[in-house]
C-alpha cells in the first residue's frame, strides 16, 4: 500500500522549488496512539511529507524518467509539533540534482510556525548499481507518472474562480 502525506501542491516551480500541504486530521489512525491524551503527528510522518514534496520535485525535473528513492537525511530539526485541525506547509528547494540523484532544503511550517527543518538527499535507483536496485521492491515508489494529477496546482479553486 502506497501512503501519501502530501495533500495537495499549492506551488510548483520546476527545477527550483515546490510547497505542498497536508491536513492533519483526527480521523487519521496513527493520531489515536501518538500521543494518549495529546495527539500529534509523528516526525517520522512529518519526514516522509517533506521527502515526498522533495523527490517529487526532483523527480518532474527530470520527467520521472528515473526511481527516485531516499538515499540519506544528514541534517533534521523538529522544533515544534502539529496536532489535529493543523495544516502543515513543506517546503521544499531543489540544491542539487544530477544523474546519480538529488539534494533538497525542506522546512515544515504550521502557520508562521516553524515545526521542522530538513536536508534530504536522493538517489536514482535506476542508476544504481544493478544488484543494489535488483534488491528493491519498485512496486511501491511514490514518485511516477502517476501523481502528475497533485501536481495541477490550485486547479479546483482556479476553475471556481473563473466560474464566477
Amino acid at each position: 500500500m502506497r501512503w501519501f502525506w502530501v495533500d495537495r501542491f499549492v506551488e510548483f516551480k520546476s527545477g527550483e522549488s515546490a510547497t505542498s500541504i497536508k491536513n492533519v486530521s483526527l480521523a487519521e489512525e496513527h493520531l489515536h496512539d501518538h500521543f494518549p491524551g495529546f495527539a500529534v503527528m509523528p516526525g517520522s510522518l512529518i519526514l516522509e511529507g517533506l521527502a515526498q514534496t522533495g523527490g517529487i520535485l526532483l523527480g518532474e525535473k527530470n520527467n520521472f524518467e528515473h526511481i527516485v528513492i531516499l538515499a540519506k537525511v544528514p541534517k533534521i530539526k523538529f522544533h515544534s509539533f502539529a496536532c489535529p485541525g493543523d495544516q502543515l506547509r513543506y517546503h521544499a528547494e531543489l540544491i542539487e540534482s544530477s544523474d546519480e540523484g538529488g539534494r533538497v532544503t525542506c522546512t515544515a511550517h504550521v502557520g508562521e510556525r516553524l515545526v521542522a527543518e530538513a536536508e534530504i538527499i536522493f538517489a536514482h535507483l535506476d542508476n544504481m548499481d544493478e544488484s543494489m536496485s535488483q534488491s528493491i521492491d519498485q512496486k511501491n515508489f511514490v514518485f511516477s507518472m502517476g501523481l502528475m494529477s497533485i501536481l495541477d496546482v490550485d486547479t479546483l479553486s482556479q476553475a471556481v474562480n473563473t466560474d464566477s
